[in-house]
């Protein structure tokens, strides 16, 4: 399993994953699942995945094919597409396609595959967006009433978003805000797990402005969850009923 989650804010946009990959209890990897394409001062936009690690995979590996394609078109390549939805676009029908695969090949084994995807940019000239990219290929897109968006173990690290985070929400409380919803994750649910993902993109840089890899016993991270647990246990203890 794995947890991704991204912000989209006035000042720009946040984005986080983990990196577990689990086939069973006894066989754990580390995969990246944050990929970024920048074109600097052009575009830029990070991509985020879940769910079957050969069908992430290969998504990522065509998209990349059909980049480096000399013949390639703004139909075809996410690099020369001119708006961000024709990026969505191209993606999920990627995606769907790529899925569409190899679930034939599996289904003879009664197994299934399926993958969603986080597409967070912005292009020269058009507005930060945000999109979650459906295994059929559909998306919905973030907005002002939900700036968020979250996939895979999404469940436990939802209620400190809703809570927190408003489209003015500064990029600093916002790094703060994702890591404690990758936090609450990592706590209750095994399948998710370090090191961690962080990336921004400030609104019109045009590129990732800030970059972080966190590994497992970072003490800024690690700071950052006992002083989060000290805050939630001096709060229950003031309640009365």
């Amino acid at each position: 399993m794995t947890y991704c989650v991204g912000l989209l804010l006035n000042e720009g946009m946040v984005c986080l994953s983990d990196t577990r990959t689990n086939a069973g209890l006894d066989n754990i990897s580390t995969y990246r699942k944050m990929f970024v394409f920048e074109n600097p001062g052009e575009r830029c936009f990070i991509v985020m995945t879940a769910g079957s690690l050969s069908v992430t995979q290969t998504t990522i590996a065509r998209l990349h094919e059909a980049m480096d394609d000399p013949e390639a078109t703004a139909e075809t390549s996410v690099i020369l597409a001119p708006t961000m939805l024709k990026v969505a676009e191209i993606i999920g029908n990627t995606l769907a396609a790529v899925r569409t695969e190899i679930q034939e090949k599996l289904s003879a084994q009664n197994q299934s595959a399926s993958a969603s995807m986080i597409v967070a940019g912005q292009r020269s000239g058009g507005g930060m967006r945000m999109f979650l990219i459906y295994p059929e290929g559909n998306f919905i897109e973030a907005t002002d009433d939900t700036p968020f968006l979250q996939i895979g173990e999404h469940k436990y690290g939802k209620p400190i978003l809703d809570r927190v985070v408003r489209p003015d929400t500064s990029l600093h409380d916002a790094q703060k805000a994702v890591l404690l919803s990758m936090d609450s994750t990592l706590r209750s649910n095994l399948s998710v797990g370090m090191p961690l993902d962080l990336a921004v993109i400030e609104r019109d840089s045009l590129r990732v402005t800030m970059r972080r890899r966190i590994e497992a016993g970072d003490p800024q991270f690690r700071a950052m969850s006992e002083a989060w647990s000290n805050a939630l246990r001096e709060g229950f203890s003031r309640i009365s009923v």
